[in-house]
Formats: structure tokens, C-alpha cells, sequence
């Protein structure tokens, strides 16, 4: 069995900044790394996107520390991927290249970057689609897992579903035929998961930074306190996903709300042009 521990959306940022003036998303990876020190063997900790919500070299350094550092103790592979709040050139500068693939025991894992600069939107180039299909072209031993941050789901939120990944399709065409088993994701900052007419599982992880609560009124965005992972299980029977929720000082406290009109400005700004 493959054991890939998933952390979203940590947000982090450099020393003594607040994430919307509210969490200090540094103290909440420290947390959680600590919550989640006796989850047991690991083959890889991920970090899917949004490591970063300043694109400071100092956020990442931090990323690639502590994550790095928790990883490092349990023999596993620690993995970042982009998110839209992250800026290439710090994040290569820091964690390497912004889409890559790594060989953990036998399971190959294709991280695929569908930021797009200036955007909240995710999207995926033909070219990146097309490198995605070489690598997946021969099979790995134990299969193989794509991280992209922005899920080919349907988001639960009037908001994310605005800033959701450009035609899903494509990428699910590309994945078709390969030993891909599951697709890992964030963004949305509320666990998800879905298996698709493929075969293919479908996870997003909640995120560290906060909660996003889905039982808001619709239109509307309503964000808690509150941190989570994901922890992952791969063997010859299939995928399991397990929710794994962090509690925090302060759970379930609501940090703020967007109204209609100011989700329809955030729209008009890191949304789709048009």
C-alpha cells in the first residue's frame, strides 16, 4: 500500500502578516503538522496548490521547512503544486519547477500547474495536456496520481465556481486510458470527492488556512476557522480517502462573509475576461 498524506491551501505568508488581517496560516501549518504527527507511515505529504498567499520567497522557504521537515522525518517525498495565489518565479525558486513528476514506491505522481498570473481561474495549455500525456504513455508499477489545484469537480460555492478549472474535459481526456487512479486537488477549502464515469476518483482536500462553509446562502461566501487534510491509500483494491479533520481554537468560528455584490466584484476581477 502507497500512503499520500494531502495538504491544501496553506496560504502561508511572510513573518507577522495575517491572512485577510485574520489567521496567521504559518501557526495553523505548525498546528496541524503537529495534529497530524501520529497519522502513521507516509510515502509522500503534497501540498495541491495555494501554498502561498503573499508569492514571498520567505512563504515558501517555510513551506519547504516545515512540510519539507515532516515529510523528511517519515522517509517521505514531499510535493508542492501551484495554486492562483502563487507566484512561479519564487516557487521555482524555492520548491522547483511548477509541474513535475515524482516516483514515490512505485507510484508515479504528475504534479500539473493550472494557475493562470493574476487569475483565481484555473486552466490547463494544450501543451501542458500534451506533456502530461508523455509522461503518463507507459504505465508505473503501482499507477499513477495527478495534483493539479483546481479540480475537475464542480465547485460547492457560487465563488469557486467562477474561479473552477476551464474546460475539466480536456484534462479528463488526457488522463483517459492511462494508469492515472485519482486526481488530487484544493481550492475549494471544503473536502470533496467523486468518483467519474471513467473510473477515475476525484478528491479535493480541505484546506489548512480556514474552512469554507457550503451551507451558505447561495450567492454568498461565508469563511470559518478551521483546518483539515486528507490522507490517501493506494493498493491493488482501489483508492481510499480519509477526511481528517484538525481542531483548532476557536473551530467553527466565522472569520468573515462576502456578500452577493462583492462576490460578483471578485469575479469580474480574477474570473474569466468576458
Amino acid at each position: 500500500m502507497t500512503r499520500v498524506l494531502q495538504l491544501s491551501d496553506t496560504h502561508l505568508m511572510a513573518a507577522g502578516a495575517l491572512h485577510n488581517g485574520l489567521v496567521d496560516t504559518t501557526a495553523a501549518l505548525v498546528h496541524a503538522l503537529e495534529a497530524l504527527r501520529d497519522v502513521g507511515p507516509l510515502d509522500a505529504v503534497v501540498v495541491s496548490g495555494d501554498v502561498s498567499d503573499d508569492g514571498t520567497v520567505a512563504s515558501y522557504e517555510a513551506a519547504r521547512d516545515l512540510v519539507g521537515g515532516f515529510a523528511a522525518e517519515r522517509g517521505a517525498v514531499a510535493v508542492f503544486a501551484m495554486g492562483n495565489h502563487d507566484v512561479a518565479g519564487p516557487f521555482e525558486r524555492v520548491l522547483g519547477p511548477t509541474r513535475s513528476v515524482h516516483d514515490v514506491a512505485g507510484l508515479r505522481i504528475v504534479v500539473l500547474d493550472s494557475s493562470v498570473p493574476g487569475r483565481g481561474y484555473g486552466e490547463l495549455s494544450a501543451e501542458q495536456l500534451s506533456w502530461a500525456r508523455e509522461v503518463l504513455a507507459d504505465p508505473a508499477p503501482r499507477g499513477s496520481v495527478v495534483v493539479v489545484h483546481h479540480s475537475p469537480l464542480p465547485a460547492p460555492t457560487v465563488l469557486h465556481e467562477g474561479l473552477r478549472l476551464q474546460r475539466p474535459a480536456e484534462l479528463l481526456d488526457a488522463l483517459a486510458g492511462t494508469d492515472v487512479r485519482a486526481v488530487l486537488s484544493g481550492h475549494y477549502h471544503h473536502p470533496f470527492a467523486a468518483t467519474l464515469p471513467s473510473g477515475l476518483a476525484a478528491f479535493v482536500a480541505p484546506a489548512v488556512a480556514n474552512r469554507c462553509d457550503v451551507l451558505v446562502a447561495p450567492g454568498r461566501e461565508r469563511i470559518l476557522r478551521g483546518s483539515g487534510a486528507l490522507l490517501v491509500d493506494l493498493d491493488e483494491r482501489g483508492v481510499r480517502a480519509t477526511v481528517l479533520t484538525v481542531p483548532v481554537p476557536g473551530d467553527g468560528e466565522e472569520l468573515f462573509v462576502l456578500d452577493e455584490e462583492t462576490v460578483t466584484r471578485i469575479l469580474a476581477q480574477a474570473g474569466v475576461p468576458g
